[in-house]
C-alpha cells in the first residue's frame, strides 16, 4: 500500500502549531519544525518556505519575540520565543480550531 504525502494545513492552522510549540520555550526554527513533526507523529511535516514566513509574520504581529544565540552544535540561531499577546491569540486560535474540526466531524458522521 503506498503511502501518502503529508496533509496540508489549512491557512492558520500553522501559526497555531508554532506557538503551541513556543509553550515548551524558546527555540530556533528547526527544532519548531522538529517539535511540530514529532508531536503529530511524523504526520506533519512543516517545510522552511512555510516556516520562515510564518515566523516572520508572527514576529510583526508581537506574538512572538525573537533573539540571536547558539544552537546545540555551536551555529548562530535564531531563537523565537512566545509573547503575552502570542498566548492569547494562540487560545482564540484554539478555541476556533475546536470549533472548526468539530463541524468537519458532524459533516463526516453523517
Amino acid at each position: 500500500m503506498a503511502k501518502s504525502s503529508a496533509p496540508t494545513l489549512l491557512q492558520g492552522t500553522l501559526d497555531l502549531l508554532i506557538l503551541h510549540s513556543l509553550q515548551r520555550g524558546a527555540m530556533h526554527g528547526y527544532a519548531i519544525a522538529q517539535t511540530i513533526h514529532l508531536l503529530s507523529d511524523e504526520v506533519l511535516k512543516v517545510e522552511e518556505g512555510s516556516l520562515y514566513p510564518a515566523l516572520y509574520r508572527l514576529e510583526l504581529d508581537g506574538a512572538i519575540s525573537a533573539y540571536w544565540g547558539v544552537s546545540e552544535n555551536n551555529r548562530k540561531a535564531k531563537y523565537y520565543e512566545i509573547t503575552k499577546r502570542g498566548r492569547k491569540l494562540m487560545a482564540e486560535q484554539q478555541e476556533t480550531w475546536s470549533r472548526l474540526s468539530d463541524a468537519v466531524q458532524r459533516v463526516l458522521a453523517r
